[in-house]
């Protein structure tokens, strides 16, 4: 019984006009969700994900995900049903297209116990409906900042930024507090100029250019300051055997 009443909602959906979107497709991860977020957020279109994160050993919702899906429909004032933990199909049907604020974010609010979970693909999934949204906007997140399989928060300003910079799109980022596997409790800001409907430039990087300079950081929490400074010594014998800036 409950199969058939989940089908025929299914079914219902797409009668409706919701795009549907298979999570499984390609690497069948949390990208394709989040994507599908912001441009639902952007547009104001409402969207049925089915097979979320099919593809990885533990599919369905993690506690980042079920952010992004809030921190998504905060924005546009989405009416959303299937953000739950381990959920594998969501409904979201914005209200309105993705409207500048004040937003606060906290990934350990979506598991009892708190989550580590990923700061920057919260951010990845607001920062682009908010840049083209007429006004200006601040936003905070709570969660992991440098954690395994998401970028960093030192890779979104060193690299990611620099290149959406490039399209037209306006912010400043911030790190305040490190958070960490597996308590996380860090925190990132973000100040987005909106962009009030000018359209971002295409971005055309054909040639790779000269390397001018490698660098980096060696961070540690709660260890024994020799720890980072072995790290940061490793990295440079390594770099100074290739002869790079």
């Amino acid at each position: 019984m409950e199969k058939t009443i989940s089908h025929c909602r299914l079914q219902a959906d797409r009668a409706e006009g919701l795009l549907t979107i298979d999570g499984s497709h390609g690497e069948g991860g949390g990208q394709i969700l989040r994507t599908a977020l912001s441009y639902a957020a952007l547009f104001g279109r409402g969207i049925l994900i089915e097979n979320i994160r099919a593809a990885r050993r533990r599919p369905g919702l993690a506690a980042q995900h079920v952010t992004c899906v809030r921190a998504a429909a905060a924005l546009c004032g989405a009416a959303v049903e299937g953000d739950e933990l381990g959920g594998s199909t969501l409904r979201f049907l914005p209200r309105t297209r993705a409207q500048a604020g004040q937003y606060a974010f906290d990934v350990a609010q979506a598991r009892k116990g708190g989550s580590a979970g990923s700061t920057s693909l919260v951010l990845q999934t607001v920062l682009l409906p908010l840049a083209l949204a007429d006004g200006d906007s601040r936003v905070r997140i709570e969660g992991g900042t440098h954690m395994l399989w998401s970028p960093s928060f030192h890779f979104l300003r060193d690299v990611w930024l620099p290149a959406l910079t490039r399209t037209g799109i306006e912010a400043e980022l911030a790190l305040e507090r490190w958070g960490w596997f597996p308590v996380g409790k860090g925190l990132i800001q973000a100040d987005i100029r909106g962009s009030a409907g000018r359209r971002p430039r295409p971005l055309e990087v054909l040639q790779r250019g000269e390397l001018l300079e490698v660098s980096g950081c060696a961070v540690g929490a709660n260890l024994p300051a020799h720890i980072p400074s072995r790290m940061a010594n490793r990295a440079i014998r390594l770099l100074d055997g290739l002869g790079v800036p």
